[in-house]
């Protein structure tokens, strides 16, 4: 692992050149993005549905870097020790950005100050699912039934610290109710326990678990967001039924390495976000189960700095650590 102090050093020393050499000829080389997960996933997807268009507005290929790993965050490492000659991105999301500042107590880097924004790119809504054919049928009914039964008012997630486990937790807390978390290990065996009965409810991407609503196996009682997914426009949001600021998407976008120059960050980032909002790359988003959500480097700084702060407390009452 490499300090922050010696990952900053290093790049104020020894790359600042090249830095600046970027800034009159960029992009004059391919342009490597580096993702958290593997080929394949959903950093994976975004990218190549903006791969083309990308190609033709900057004249040069993408590459792309999978480097899995606790969460994401062998990744974001990667990418904040490169160098910031404006050729190495990585696409970071509410793990790395959102939840990771508080989770990991270790970081070798400040994700915030050594990984700014260069636009958000798109958000899954998550959904909060029960068994299809059990006894509740609404978000009212779930929450009288915790109460009437503390011994089962227990949530499953994909794992300690993700996004569906801090959502769970999230909820109870805006409802008053005590729920207990059952971690599993990955998303199909967290909905898997639900459809059994193991686990009462869950809150994870809705994608993830659309057939099994459709199907029956699964009900579908509200979405994460404050407005309703379009993707499933009938079910109505959490905050529609009640459960105050709630607002929660698994939203992924594209973080530079700190000494790229602002002029490249602003370059990039006005390319990404026409590319969203081009109506053909939009749709094919929507039909993946997600929803374009744009913002250049300034508004998406913002918007992370709020997302450690709403998510702090919630880590720090989950009592989740990871060094």
């Amino acid at each position: 692992m490499i300090t922050r102090r010696l990952v900053l050093g290093a790049a104020g020393a020894t790359l600042a050149a090249p830095a600046l050499r970027a800034q009159g000829t960029w992009p004059d080389k391919p342009i490597r993005f580096v993702i958290g997960g593997a080929a394949g996933g959903v950093s994976d997807i975004f990218l190549r549905m903006m791969e083309n268009r990308l190609r033709e507005k900057l004249g040069q290929p993408m590459i792309i870097d999978p480097r899995p790993g606790a969460g994401g965050m062998v990744g974001a490492e990667v990418t904040a020790r490169s160098a910031p000659d404006g050729y190495t991105y990585y696409v970071n999301h509410i793990a790395s950005h959102g939840i990771g500042p508080t989770l990991y107590r270790r970081l070798s880097f400040d994700p915030l100050k050594d990984l700014p924004g260069v636009a958000r790119l798109a958000a899954l809504p998550n959904v909060l699912i029960v068994k299809g054919d059990g006894p509740v049928k609404s978000v009212q009914e779930l929450v009288a039934f915790c109460r009437a039964n503390p011994a089962r008012a227990n949530f499953s997630s994909a794992g300690s610290g993700t996004s569906s486990h801090l959502s769970g937790l999230l909820f109870g807390m805006r409802m008053g109710i005590e729920v207990t978390h059952v971690p599993y290990r990955g998303t199909a065996p967290s909905m898997a326990a639900v459809m059994n009965g193991e686990t009462l409810f869950a809150i994870d991407n809705a994608p993830a678990s659309r057939q099994q609503v459709l199907a029956g196996m699964l009900r579908a009682l509200g979405v994460s967001t404050a407005r309703r997914a379009s993707t499933m426009p009938e079910v109505p949001s959490l905050q529609e039924q009640g459960v105050p600021d709630f607002d929660v998407a698994s939203w992924y976008g594209i973080a530079a390495p700190s000494g790229v120059p602002a002029s490249i960050r602003e370059r990039l980032g006005g390319e990404i976000v026409a590319a969203l909002e081009d109506p053909g790359i939009a749709q094919r988003i929507r039909e993946y189960g997600a929803e374009p959500w744009p913002l250049g480097p300034a508004a998406f700084d913002a918007f992370m700095r709020e997302e450690v702060a709403k998510w702090a407390p919630v880590v720090r009452a989950s009592g989740a650590q990871i060094d």
